[in-house]
């Protein structure tokens, strides 16, 4: 994968107060995934069906991989607003659930669809 198409990786952590990350440090998984893994950026929001969610990621016109809640709610949520900035969501947009995860567990499946959308480029 080449640098300019690294795709960036935005973990949405509920507020902070998500039962489904009492298993993760997610400070220690956020720099892992930005230092170990081909990402462009990779940061923690808080909130990102808030008004302030996606008015800043969906700039770059690269695919974002959103580790979150159920990938039904993210795209339920993010629909509109990747459609305002040109994206298709279902084309510019990887989203998993990494809610009840250890840092490891999560760190392997973030890992493992960089590598789907590495192989899809390929192809």
């Amino acid at each position: 994968m080449s640098e300019k198409q690294l795709p960036g990786f935005i973990m949405c952590v509920c507020t902070g107060k998500c039962p489904g990350f009492k298993a993760m440090d997610i400070w220690d998984f956020i720099n892992q995934v930005r230092v170990e893994l081909p990402v462009e950026y990779g940061f923690i929001h808080p909130q990102l069906c808030e008004e302030d969610g996606d008015r800043f990621f969906l700039k770059a016109h690269r695919k974002v991989i959103i580790g979150a809640c159920a990938p039904n709610m993210q795209r339920k949520m993010f629909k509109q607003a990747f459609k305002d900035a040109g994206l298709d969501i279902e084309k510019d947009a990887v989203m998993l659930d990494i809610r009840d995860m250890t840092n490891e567990q999560a760190f392997r499946v973030v890992e493992q669809a960089l590598e789907k959308l590495d192989e899809e480029e390929e192809s």
